[in-house]
């Protein structure tokens, strides 16, 4: 293999793990999918260094190493980017996909989301279901509905303007039990209690405290224990926007 070739090569095998890495990904497959597209590909080896917020990888061909890294910035949890990114790996180790197609179709992935208006009635009506399992009454969850479906707006607006994620989870927070108390301040439920939890619960870092533990298990206690403070980080954001309100409403 000529030196371009691995240049050309290693560069796109750390391209898959950085997007990989960047939407949510845990770092064992991370690895196992750097490793098998690299082989795939016709690299010797494959070897990765996982940080926090950082990537080393290195590629070895007839005894020649090359070595390059990438900082990860995270763009949020996507699970269709890590699906088809897998999908890439697999084809190419089946032989339909060459270096040229593994880039073009690298090259045009693009993040899709939901769009806003199924979005946010969604997250309301899972968190209203919530509170009816909790036991709560039909003013309660109609009450639970509106406070998570206008938190969820106020979420996507904020993070529209890229402001830092622990502001986005306080604000989010705040506002959304300044919404769901009013039941105490209004008789129109008997389960007031049962609005302030249940509309909070879209905020639940669960996504990145499984990944965070997985990676512990797994030994990959350096980016596992990064993971499992920033999914803290959240919550207590979180937990300062509910205070916040609650004090704001004479709760506290």
């Amino acid at each position: 293999m000529y030196a371009d070739s691995q240049n050309d090569i290693t560069r796109q095998v750390v391209r898959v793990a950085q997007l990989l890495l960047a939407y949510g990904a845990d770092s064992e497959l991370v690895e196992e999918i750097s490793q098998r597209l690299g082989l795939a590909l016709g690299l010797g080896s494959v070897e990765l260094s996982i940080s926090s917020n950082s990537l080393v990888l290195t590629s070895l061909v007839h005894g020649r190493c090359i070595t390059t890294t990438r900082r990860i910035r995270e763009h949020g949890i996507n699970m269709t980017i890590v699906c088809e990114l897998q999908r890439i790996c697999l084809l190419t180790e089946k032989g339909l996909y060459g270096l040229s197609e593994v880039r073009k179709r690298v090259n045009r992935i693009e993040p899709r989301s939901y769009p806003k208006r199924f979005l946010v009635p969604m997250i309301g009506l899972s968190c209203a279901s919530f509170c009816h399992l909790f036991g709560g009454d039909i003013t309660a969850i109609l009450l639970t509905f509106i406070a998570s479906s206008v938190g969820m707006l106020v979420r996507l607006f904020i993070a529209k303007h890229h402001v830092n994620l622990l502001v986005n989870f306080a604000i989010t927070a705040f506002i959304t039990v300044a919404i769901a108390q009013l039941g105490y301040h209004i008789d129109i439920t008997a389960t007031p209690k049962l609005p302030m939890a249940a509309s909070v619960l879209m905020l639940v870092p669960g996504f990145p405290m499984i990944n965070a533990i997985s990676d512990m298990v797994k030994g990959h206690l350096n980016v596992g224990i990064a993971r499992w403070g920033h999914a803290t980080l959240l919550t207590m954001a979180s937990v300062v926007g509910i205070t916040m309100a609650m004090q704001l409403g004479g709760l506290l």
